[in-house]
């Protein structure tokens, strides 16, 4: 991947930018762009939607289909920055916080215990009563 310059405050602001030159202010408002992100989201289920774990990895790799994968991407990320806006939400201190946020429930190396099954990986043998 081409290394980028455009920060996440760039893009925020480039959508803001967008919206108010077509007037869509008055249309975008949180519940409407909540939904639009649910949907847009909801196309890019789709396209993994017939494929197994394994051959979505390989589907992933043509570059046609990353074309389309990437542009259901952008409208995901269009509507999300969208909301941060009219919410008065800094997307990227929102991503900071959350990220750190998630490194405190998450240590690296620790896979939450309800999704060691799920991903085929041994379940660590359950501690006696005993030895507590």
């Amino acid at each position: 991947m081409p290394e980028q310059t455009t920060t996440l405050h760039d893009l925020q602001a480039a959508v803001a930018r967008f919206v108010s030159e077509r007037d869509w202010d008055v249309y975008h408002t949180p519940k409407s762009l909540s939904m639009s992100v649910a949907i847009e989201a909801a196309e890019i289920m789709e396209l993994f939607q017939w494929h197994g774990n394994e051959a979505s990895r390989a589907v992933a790799a043509d570059p046609a289909w990353q074309a389309e994968l990437a542009g259901e991407l952008a409208d995901v990320l269009i509507y999300a920055l969208a909301l941060a806006n009219v919410s008065e939400i800094d997307a990227g201190e929102a991503v900071l916080t959350k990220l750190a946020r998630n490194q405190q429930r998450f240590p690296p190396g620790q896979l939450p215990s309800r999704h060691r099954a799920l991903d085929g990986v041994p379940q660590p043998a359950k501690k006696d009563q005993s030895d507590e």
